[in-house]
């Protein structure tokens, strides 16, 4: 079951405007942004958003908060942590110490 989680995660971060709206979403921080707001910044279409924050919630990787009438989207940092804690789990054949700096610099007390 975990795979999967992961696989989907990786899927949703293969499509262009989904990774945009991500990397979109980890520089606004704890602040997040409206639906619209991301769909403006991205110039995408407002339902062609709605369905990109819908697989990116599923997999994960963003969360959201109903504010009044719109929704604030915030990226999942816990989601982003998991799976590159997944990918690198066995990593250096056995030898942790090899990895930590990867594992330092991705770190971060977001």
């Amino acid at each position: 079951m975990e795979k999967k989680r992961h696989l989907a995660a990786l899927s949703a971060l293969g499509h262009e405007t989904r990774l945009d709206v991500f990397r979109l979403l980890v520089k606004a921080g704890a602040q997040g942004m409206l639906a619209g707001e991301i769909a403006d910044a991205l110039d995408v279409r407002q339902n062609t958003m709605s369905s990109n924050l819908s697989i990116l919630a599923a997999a994960g990787l963003v969360r959201n908060a109903r504010e009044g009438r719109g929704i604030r989207y915030f990226a999942d940092m816990e989601g982003m942590r998991a799976l590159l804690g997944y990918l690198m789990e066995d990593c250096c054949g056995g030898r942790p110490d090899l990895c930590q700096p990867v594992i330092d610099q991705v770190a971060c007390a977001c």
